[in-house]
């Protein structure tokens, strides 16, 4: 009997310590304050984040810059537009693309086009839309078009949707409308690219649907997901043509996968996570894995009781999720997460109206998470790499020890908000080591990437990315 206590204990000991263990679990910094809430995130090709918060007085906005090495903040001011609400994209050139937003009450949305350079820090007004879009989203077509969706033109007892998807057209600056697929979506569509270029809507609600942009659009109806409708769950293209989508809803702690590449596809149940939450953000690792921050368990719109601390990781290759470090700060509606440079994980924003069931503040601050692979030792380092690559090109990269080097992949930049990400996708990269500190990696094809820029990455045998390198691909 005393061998069995021993031997008891011991366990417990042993998973304990594994649960302190930063080189599994990761570590989240201290919690440091952020100019305004961070309801929009975006990580620019410089490696600074812009964020913004709502605006109801005002159609303009504060851009807030802020560089991760310094902690230092600068402001960009939008004279054209409050940008609260709108739908958002990188271009093939690395500018953001915004369409819409918030013109002075819920449920109104603007019809302008906003450009960000983060070369010159500036704005820039582009055309405007056919209307109004409140909660728009976009997405990035392969001929680096931009399909904006959904949103509402007028809220409150003149609710009116934006029915008419529209293509903001690259060589044009001009729009191009789907007549022929005027359709009333849900706000803040979760849509994402199918390998044959069409655009694929997994969500919010159970019955999907894609949609082809070419000519005058056409919807066609999908494969039904197996959890109901799914407002304020995410969704990540965490291969191409392969999605994973979890949380939402009631809450739930079901997630689910598709391959798109599979004729026939349907939706396959994959491990639930260990707590139901709704208002999370799911983050595409440089190793491939999708790390989900905050969200509530509790039922209600944004219920701040149910708050959920802890961050879990989802293993495409196992379909299991494992628990990892606990932030210290309720990450609730309005909260963003984006992947920065090096590949730690930002969080941050959460709050402003509707105000939370539950108590809970605005939060003008953030937090940032160092996933586990920081601690396994030394990182490989990319000491050069081309700025720009076309589709399939092979090209050199530089690297000391190449031979220790397993793995390659890339990530198109994040643009987040309302617990969707509307702009990152990963791939994985083939690669040869051509040299002692040379590889040559192969760019993917042109179905498998959307023009824009991209953070590469290397990995070794214990899972150690690199500091990310922008490289575009046109």
């Amino acid at each position: 009997m005393k061998r069995w206590s021993w031997y008891a204990l011991t366990l417990f000991v042993s998973f304990a310590a594994a649960a302190q263990d930063p080189a599994i679990v990761g570590r989240w910094g201290a919690v440091f304050p952020w100019k305004g809430v961070a309801i929009h995130a975006h990580v620019l090709p410089d490696g600074r984040v812009a964020t913004w918060e709502r605006k109801d007085s005002v159609l303009t906005t504060e851009t807030w810059l802020w560089t991760p090495s310094t902690g230092a903040f600068t402001m960009a001011m939008n004279n054209f537009a409050s940008e609260f609400c709108s739908g958002h994209t990188f271009l093939g050139d690395g500018r953001l693309l915004v369409f819409g937003g918030h013109h002075f009450r819920d449920g109104f949305g603007e019809k302008t086009t906003n450009f960000f350079d983060w070369r010159t820090n500036s704005w820039t007004k582009g055309p405007d839309m056919n209307a109004g879009r409140w909660y728009p989203t976009a997405l990035m077509l392969r001929n680096g078009d931009v399909l904006v969706l959904g949103g509402s033109i007028a809220g409150g007892q003149e609710a009116r949707p934006n029915a008419l998807p529209q293509v903001w057209q690259a060589s044009t600056n001009s729009y191009r409308n789907l007549t022929g697929a005027i359709q009333a979506v849900p706000l803040y569509p979760m849509m994402l690219l199918a390998p044959d270029g069409r655009a694929f809507m997994v969500g919010p609600n159970a019955e999907t649907q894609f949609l082809t942009t070419s000519g005058a659009g056409d919807w066609q109806e999908g494969p039904d997901t197996n959890d109901g409708f799914r407002d304020y769950g995410t969704a990540v293209e965490f291969r191409p043509g392969r999605i994973l989508l979890a949380g939402g809803g009631s809450p739930t702690a079901t997630a689910e996968t598709i391959d798109l590449n599979v004729a026939g596809a349907k939706w396959v149940p994959t491990g639930s996570m260990s707590v139901a939450r709704r208002q999370l953000n799911g983050t595409i690792l440089p190793d491939g894995t999708v790390l989900v921050t905050g969200g509530s368990s509790a039922p209600g719109f944004n219920n701040a009781n149910g708050s959920v601390f802890t961050a879990e990781i989802w293993n495409p290759s196992t379909g299991k999720w494992s628990t990892v470090a606990s932030q210290t700060v309720r990450r609730l509606y309005h909260s963003t997460a984006v992947l920065l440079h090096d590949g730690r994980v930002l969080s941050a924003g959460g709050g402003m109206p509707p105000s939370p069931q539950g108590n809970d503040s605005d939060h003008r601050d953030a937090q940032i998470y160092s996933p586990g692979y920081l601690f396994r030792g030394e990182r490989p380092r990319i000491l050069a790499a081309p700025q720009s690559v076309t589709y399939g090109q092979r090209f050199a990269i530089s690297v000391p020890n190449a031979s220790s080097v397993v793995r390659a992949t890339w990530i198109r930049l994040s643009s987040v908000t309302h617990a969707f990400n509307q702009s990152q996708r990963f791939n994985e990269l083939g690669f040869t080591v051509t040299g002692d500190t040379q590889l040559t990696v192969t760019a993917p094809a042109n179905a498998q990437s959307p023009p824009g820029p991209y953070l590469l990455f290397v990995l070794n045998a214990r899972g150690v990315p690199s500091v990310g390198r922008v490289v575009f691909i046109r």
